[in-house]
C-alpha cells in the first residue's frame, strides 16, 4: 500500500491585490497587524480584476471599531443593476477586540496613525495589513530619496565595471 504525503496546505505567500507604495515614502512604520475587511459582492469581483486603488487611503477608530477609509474600489462594468456600487465606500475592519484596544492606547497617547499597506487573499478572504506609524518629516523624505538615487548610481557603477 501506498502512504499518502501529508498535505502541506497552501503554504505560498499571500497574492497581493494592491500595495500601498506612499505608506514606505511618507511614514515610519513601527508595526504591523493584519485584519479582516467587510466586504460586499461587488467589491470582491472588482478586486479579483484588480480596480482597487490604496495610496490614500487611512484608517480611523470609532467607537472601538476600525475604518478603512480612502480606499477606492471601482465597479466592473458588468456590475449587477440592483446594487448601487459606490467606490468609496467606507470599509470596516475586522480584528479581535484586545488588540484594537492596544491600538487605541498608541494612537492615542503616543501620536502614532494608523495607515494601510496593502491588500492580500489569505484562504481565500480579502485581508489588510495595517501599519502603526508615524509620519516622516520633510528632510527626512529628501534623505531617503537621496539614498535611494545613490544605490542606483552604485548599481549603475557595477553592472557597467562588470561588461
Amino acid at each position: 500500500m501506498a502512504s499518502k504525503k501529508p498535505s502541506t496546505g497552501n503554504k505560498a505567500a499571500p497574492a497581493r491585490i494592491a500595495d500601498n507604495k506612499k505608506a514606505q515614502f511618507n511614514y515610519h512604520i513601527e508595526d504591523r497587524f493584519e485584519a479582516g475587511v467587510v466586504l460586499e459582492g461587488w467589491e470582491v469581483k472588482a478586486l479579483r480584476q484588480g480596480k482597487v486603488q490604496l495610496t490614500d487611503g487611512y484608517i480611523v477608530i470609532r467607537n472601538g471599531e476600525l475604518f478603512l477609509i480612502g480606499c477606492q474600489i471601482n465597479p466592473l462594468i458588468s456590475a449587477s443593476t440592483h446594487v448601487r456600487a459606490d467606490s468609496a465606500r467606507t470599509k470596516k475592519l475586522l480584528m479581535h477586540k484586545d488588540e484594537i484596544e492596544r491600538l487605541i492606547g498608541k494612537v492615542e497617547q503616543r501620536g502614532f496613525t494608523l495607515v494601510p499597506l496593502n491588500l492580500h487573499w489569505k484562504n481565500g478572504r480579502v485581508k489588510c495589513d495595517i501599519a502603526l506609524a508615524k509620519g516622516k518629516a520633510e528632510f527626512d523624505k529628501r534623505a531617503t530619496v537621496k539614498e535611494r538615487e545613490g544605490k542606483r548610481e552604485v548599481e549603475r557603477a557595477m553592472k557597467s565595471q562588470h561588461r
